[in-house]
């Protein structure tokens, strides 16, 4: 199904880049200027087509320099019907700046992450003039300030423009308040399951009809407010009053709250490597995750909150067999859990649906299953419906449609959902967090409790699919994996809750029985087997190291022999540059100590293969490689996994680096340095007070470490073994030195 679409995502990336594609030899080289602010963020990188947000509000940026084009989307704005090609996130409008004396002119344009502000700069035959741009932290507003920068006159004009309607009953307003704020409304309320509406307005002072001209040396601000909804009761009414609030008095203090809030988002946690480039991807990866997820009820769609046309490729949805969950991985371990919060919402949402199908596809009315896509408050954009019947009549009798839901054959999609919530749930410990999510975690436990067949004394998985639309697989390795990290986590939940102890039993059996890992010889060496019996090996794709991660079933602790299969596979692999899989197979190959050296080779390639913007080459999707750097990155530097904190544990001792409050399992924020191959002092936080078990920084030496109150004790061996209290903060430096220099003093 993905391959069909590829071309429409295509031409949507090409209309988001067509920004500065037009004058190559005006752009500045895509790296990083270091110019550190204190907190130790690169504050600048040059960029085209930009991309700015507030996790609420989204703006891409793109046309000429005589006609900027800003493509207005809010994260809440749905058509909201359970039904394939009917259910989608829709544009909410566009903002068109035209100065028609600047065609032709020459540009670039910069983006700065550290205050998340786009800056233009466009001249042509003495005309100059330069554009900030920037979307408010703290409020939906989009804010422009266009300078004249030359020695005549400049004109232009500002207006609001629908998109084309879309194929379905929906409500338009455009025009002009008495006060002089332009304004659009679309809203979607006929044949659908739950209204929505979007609207925005725009301010230009002293102008209704958007019309201005600037001296030379003049500015001009304008302001465009954008409001949904579900935030409240009447939206047209909010955009409008909130862009005709908008005063110098209260753009001057929405710029200081903006300020604040990005400042505060550096600081969770920074890495610093000597690779620019690797660099450059990792925090502008971070900046786009930033930009698009904020809203609990409505995260970022398959591309992000940046819809430049009607009705995306795969309805824009929240696609299970790996897409909805890819964009978040990195966020756990980079401490950013407000930007992760949004990725469980619609899965909370889909529960009964997930009771529904578990109940008519295989009679365990107490699990949940759930189809391929799904969308916001409970909606199933890949429901059979009467469109979908007509464009693929074949697909009802393929057995890929089940009881009117897409499944392509895959039962492992709930089960996949379940990564996400792991990654949150041992890095973080939080109660509140797992009291939410254990309810759908508990009935994904029970529906492969229950649809795991005995046969001798192991359980195994049958008809299931490890592609889409591979069914009747025995034993997919992906789903393998997946089902092991369902059942110990749905156990450590229950636990950490004090509940459903009667439960644990059969789940740990599950785990403990489940069939082993499938293998085979390829180029004269063990690898990984996608299915025990069914397909043996695909030729694109990742699905045959995802039971690695992210479903984090191998690791460094593991068997030796198990270890040297998974690095076998990834070399036999070698999907660097993979369509899909680049977000698992990075950080799988960390997982297993592949070479440091390669992984950083590969990685930088990777970051050569991106858009100005942050999204890979050839993908046809999103933010969902937005992941791949940080979450490698990350655990290059500091991997907390098997119940271990291991430091720099695959990195290349040659190479300096060092990082600041990585979050690993076991609720610890961790921050350490290496310098000329020796790690300096290192600092942990424990949040929930757990039991520390680090590998030995410095090995063959004993560790001093200071706690709360300046508390001194010595530990030695392989792994220090540290009893935490919560909120406490410890330091660790190698006892007896010998001389040589101990960073962070």
């Amino acid at each position: 199904m993905k391959r069909l679409l590829l071309a429409v995502w295509t031409v949507l990336i090409l209309l988001i880049v067509s920004c500065c594609s037009r004058n190559q030899d005006f752009l500045p080289d895509h790296v990083a200027r270091f110019e550190e602010p204190p907190q130790r963020i690169p504050s600048r990188f040059s960029v085209d087509a930009p991309l700015l947000g507030n996790g609420y509000m989204g703006v891409a940026m793109s046309g000429s320099p005589e006609r900027l084009a800003f493509y207005l989307n809010r994260n809440d704005f749905w058509r909201l019907v359970s039904a394939h090609d009917e259910s989608f996130p829709a544009i909410a409008g566009r903002l068109e700046l035209a100065v028609p004396a600047l065609e032709g002119a020459s540009y670039e344009v910069e983006q700065h992450l550290w205050d998340a502000t786009t800056l233009g700069r466009f001249s042509k035959d003495g005309v100059s003039a330069s554009l900030e741009a920037y979307v408010a932290a703290t409020e939906d507003i989009l804010v422009l300030r266009i300078t004249n920068e030359g020695g005549e006159s400049l004109s232009g004009r500002a207006r609001l423009l629908l998109p084309d309607p879309s194929p379905f009953p929906e409500k338009r307003e455009e025009g002009v308040t008495p006060e002089g704020i332009q304004f659009i409304y679309r809203g979607f309320a006929d044949s659908v399951e739950i209204p929505a509406a979007s609207a925005s307005a725009l301010l230009v002072p002293g102008s209704a009809d958007g019309s201005f001209s600037l001296a030379p040396g003049e500015s001009l601000v304008m302001a465009c407010a954008t409001a949904g909804s579900f935030k409240t009761d009447d939206c047209l009414q909010a955009a409008s009053r909130l862009a005709a609030a908008c005063d110098k008095r209260h753009l001057s203090e929405a710029r200081k709250a903006h300020e604040r809030w990005w400042a505060s988002y550096w600081n969770k946690s920074w890495v610093r490597i000597p690779d620019p480039l690797i660099e450059k991807q990792y925090y502008l990866s971070l900046y786009g995750m930033a930009s698009c997820s904020r809203d609990p009820d409505f995260p970022p769609s398959l591309f992000g909150n940046w819809i430049t046309g009607e009705i995306p490729a795969w309805m824009g949805d929240y696609h299970l067999n790996y897409n909805h969950m890819a964009p978040y991985y990195g966020l756990y371990s980079s401490n950013r859990l407000e930007q992760a919060d949004p990725y469980y919402g619609p899965l909370l949402a889909a529960i009964p649906r997930g009771q529904f199908y578990s109940g008519s596809v295989c009679g365990i009315p107490d699990g949940i299953l759930l189809p391929v896509g799904i969308g916001p408050l409970g909606i199933e954009t890949t429901r059979w419906s009467a469109s979908l019947e007509k464009a693929h009549p074949a697909w009802k009798d393929s057995g890929n449609i089940e009881c009117g839901g897409m499944f392509w054959g895959q039962k492992s999609n709930s089960a996949y959902a379940v990564c996400n919530l792991a990654m949150q749930f041992y890095r973080t410990l939080d109660r509140d967090f797992t009291e939410k999510v254990y309810p759908f975690v508990k009935g994904v436990a029970t529906f492969w409790e229950k649809y795991l067949v005995l046969e001798g004394n192991r359980y195994v998985i049958l008809n299931d699919a490890i592609h889409e639309g591979t069914l009747g697989t025995k034993n997919p390795i992906c789903s393998l994996g997946l089902v092991r990290l369902v059942m110990e986590t749905a156990c450590d939940m229950s636990e950490l809750l004090g509940v459903d102890f009667g439960r644990c039993e059969a789940w740990k059996d599950c785990h403990d029985r489940l069939a082993g890992y499938p293998l085979q010889e390829r180029g004269g060496k063990t690898v990984f087997r996608y299915t025990e019996e069914g397909v043996a090996w695909w030729n694109d794709n990742t699905l045959g190291i995802q039971h690695i991660y992210p479903a984090g079933q191998i690791g460094l602790s593991s068997n030796p022999g198990l270890l040297e299969t998974a690095r076998n596979t990834i070399e036999e692999m070698n999907r660097w540059m993979d369509f899909n899989g680049t977000n698992s197979l990075y950080p799988a190959a960390v997982r297993v100590g592949y070479p440091a050296d390669s992984i950083l080779t590969h990685l930088h390639a990777y970051a050569l293969h991106t858009y100005p913007n942050g999204f890979q080459r050839d993908n046809p999707h999103g933010p969902e490689n937005w992941s791949t750097v940080p979450a490698t990155v990350n655990e290059m530097l500091c991997m907390g996994h098997q119940g271990i904190v291991r430091l720099f544990p695959v990195w290349p001792r040659s190479l300096d680096a060092a990082f600041h409050q990585l979050r690993v399992e076991g609720a610890f924020l961790v921050s350490a340095a290496l310098k000329d191959g020796e790690i300096g002092n290192v600092t942990l936080l424990s949040e929930r007070g757990t039991l520390l078990s680090m590998q030995n920084p410095w090995p063959g030496r004993e560790v001093e470490i200071t706690g709360p109150g300046g508390r001194k004790q010595i530990v030695g061996g392989e792994i220090l073994k540290v009893e935490t209290t919560p909120g406490s903060t410890y330091r660790f430096r190698a006892k007896n030195p010998d001389r040589r220099r101990t960073l962070g003093q």
